[in-house]
């Protein structure tokens, strides 16, 4: 758990987002008895597996294993960072965060607040005059006119930016608002003369631009004159919010598409975004108002490994698309290449040919370095001397920037039968111009998938769980008797381990989120709320925990006593060495042969078998 949060406010947090109000506003949560079921949103699944559990505020899907609390599941939905999450929910809770004490910190966290509540409020009054006033009627003309309708322009908020040069100034005037923090915020400028300020976006329809968590931080201006003097598209520049290094047009509304299709559409523009959204073509996104850098890799590779650049197919959508190629290759990003056929633009290609003939489009994306290949044959003549080097020294210098032997080698084979040229000079051009160039003979095996899962816990480890965390247990009585060294599976003895340390110094042990917070592991949240979410009935629990416990620690005795057996099988072991484990061995039976002590609540019942592993409806 970070730092940067209290405990009491990280209680403060999640006491006010009832984890059924939060993930119900994802998914469509049905009732099941004293929990809540839904589809997991996970993994891919017929049958609900996923459980909420209202009163212990966790969840735990049975089939993809993944569980936690309110803030691990809004980090696995929305794929983001802890703090994130709970900035979010404090957000959505309307509770104020102090996050530290630095005057500095504190003022910039200040600045950016106001900023944020300043563009939301412009976003609305844009909006309104785009729908409401007579001045905007042209606005209106021309966004029908591109096939941009009234629920479209609700969804991503469209707006109209009045002719005024004043307009948002006198706005904010009568609102009390520091001209200067519009300064800040990019929306007014100042005259020459350093005195006076102006509106930057005037007579324009307006495109707001969300971060992440769909909060405004910036604008888009497109005129509806466009001259010389009146360029076709204003942005916000760089402000404390906005930094357009790092923001994708339409990437909170597409994202949790994105996971979903596991590919990133990127397209040019917002009205291409907003065709292909509303045409239900919806993991998609758009640079804002620069080229692809490396920070927008950085921010797709979060939600998958493959983009796909649809772009123009005139000489700036393609140049777009190479200048991409740099910082998505290096990100390890898999590229592929999308061209809507001339005269086309992804938005006049869905209205004329529909949405199904762009999906096709798109699953019909050629490999990047097909594509590129086929460009710089397009543009180089591959018959001359010039053209060939040319075209070699282009692919080599591109397949370098992966880093990947085995797809240069794939770019030096399809390089060479393009040209008509030996794959083998091929392979020894491209190893000049990359140092870095390995022969696929030399590629290391991959490194063993680190994800992958441990085993699980055995059935008595797992169901000692299941009843540590029934009502009434006597916490006393367990933190005297039980001994973490007697559990075999490491998730099962950090969980209790983390427990009784809880114990020890509070007497009482933790609630279910707080130990949650401690355990970092994601397996350990899984093993955990597997066994709190477990429907399974528990008779006699008292008992049923006396006894695991017992066996628990006498298989741990075992495990201690079977290779002293072995050793004294040894002909040559040492009289005094046998005698030493003799000594060994005849302690540790006694100790097996001491019972554990009573629990002064439990009552003694006739024939109880407890014994959880006998049940052939194993947990795992």
């Amino acid at each position: 758990m970070p730092a940067l949060f209290s405990k009491s406010t990280l209680e403060h947090v999640r006491e006010a987002s009832d984890i059924v109000e939060v993930i119900g506003s994802y998914l469509p949560l049905k009732r099941a008895g004293a929990n809540f079921r839904a589809l997991c949103p996970f993994h891919k699944e017929k049958t609900p597996s996923f459980n909420v559990n209202p009163q212990r505020q966790i969840f735990h899907c049975f089939g993809c294993h993944k569980g936690g609390d309110v803030f691990s599941f809004l980090r696995e939905y929305e794929n983001i960072s802890f703090t994130e999450a709970v900035r979010r929910l404090a957000d959505r809770a309307g509770i104020h965060i102090e996050y530290e004490k630095d005057s500095a910190a504190s003022s910039l966290r200040s600045l950016k607040e106001n900023l944020y509540n300043i563009h939301e409020a412009i976003t609305k009054r844009w909006q309104h005059n785009l729908l409401r006033a007579p001045e905007a009627e042209p606005a209106r003309e021309y966004l029908q006119k591109r096939g941009i309708t009234d629920d479209a322009i609700r969804t991503f908020r469209i707006g109209y930016a009045p002719k005024s040069w004043d307009d948002t100034i006198n706005w904010a005037k009568s609102k009390n608002i520091d001209i200067t923090l519009l300064e800040k915020g990019g929306l007014i400028k100042s005259r020459e003369d350093g005195r006076n300020f102006y509106d930057r976006f005037r007579d324009r329809v307006i495109f707001p631009v969300s971060d992440e968590q769909g909060r405004v931080i910036g604008f888009s201006g497109r005129a509806l004159e466009a001259g010389e003097k009146n360029p076709k598209y204003i942005n916000s520049p760089e402000t404390p919010i906005f930094h357009k290094r790092k923001v994708f047009y339409g990437l909170d509304k597409s994202k949790r598409h994105i996971l979903d299709a596991q590919a990133a559409i990127l397209c040019e523009g917002q009205l291409d975004l907003i065709a292909c959204f509303c045409a239900g073509i919806q993991n998609i996104v758009a640079p804002q108002g620069t080229s692809c850098t490396a920070d927008h890799a950085r921010i797709i590779k979060r939600f998958t490994d493959e983009v796909i650049l649809c772009f123009d197919s005139d000489a700036a959508g393609q140049s777009a698309a190479i200048r991409a190629l740099d910082d998505l290759l290096e990100s390890g990003l898999a590229v592929r290449v999308a061209v809507i056929p001339s005269p086309d633009d992804p938005d006049s290609f869905i209205k004329t040919h529909g949405a199904d003939a762009f999906r096709s489009l798109i699953n019909r994306a050629q490999d990047f370095f097909d594509f590129y290949l086929d460009h710089l044959c397009n543009t180089n003549n591959a018959q001359s001397d010039k053209g060939k080097l040319a075209i070699l020294f282009a692919m080599g210098s591109a397949a370098r920037k992966t880093g990947n032997a085995v797809l240069i080698d794939k770019c030096a084979q399809s390089t060479a039968i393009r040209l008509g040229v030996d794959t083998t000079a091929v392979r020894t051009e491209f190893s000049k111009i990359s140092p870095k160039y390995e022969s696929p003979t030399n590629i290391t095996s991959p490194p063993e998938d680190e994800s992958k899962q441990p085993p699980p816990p055995p059935a008595n480890e797992f169901w000692l769980l299941k009843l540590l965390f029934q009502d009434d247990i006597p916490w006393d009585w367990v933190s005297g008797t039980l001994n973490p060294d007697w559990l075999q599976h490491p998730s099962v003895s950090r969980i209790i381990s983390t427990t009784l340390r809880y114990i020890s110094d509070g007497g009482i042990p933790p609630e279910i989120s707080s130990l949650l917070n401690e355990l970092e592991d994601e397996y350990d949240h899984s093993i955990l709320t597997q066994a709190l979410s477990d429907p399974r009935p528990i008779p006699q629990p008292f008992v049923q925990l006396k006894d695991l416990i017992l066996k628990l620690r006498n298989l741990h005795l075992d495990r201690q006593i079977t290779p002293l057996r072995t050793k004294l099988d040894d002909p040559n072991l040492p009289n005094s060495e046998r005698d030493e484990i003799l000594i060994q061995q005849h302690a540790l039976r006694i100790e097996k042969s001491r019972p554990l002590p009573e629990i002064s609540s439990v009552k003694p019942t006739q024939n109880q078998d407890p014994e959880p592993e006998q049940n052939t409806n194993e947990p795992w």
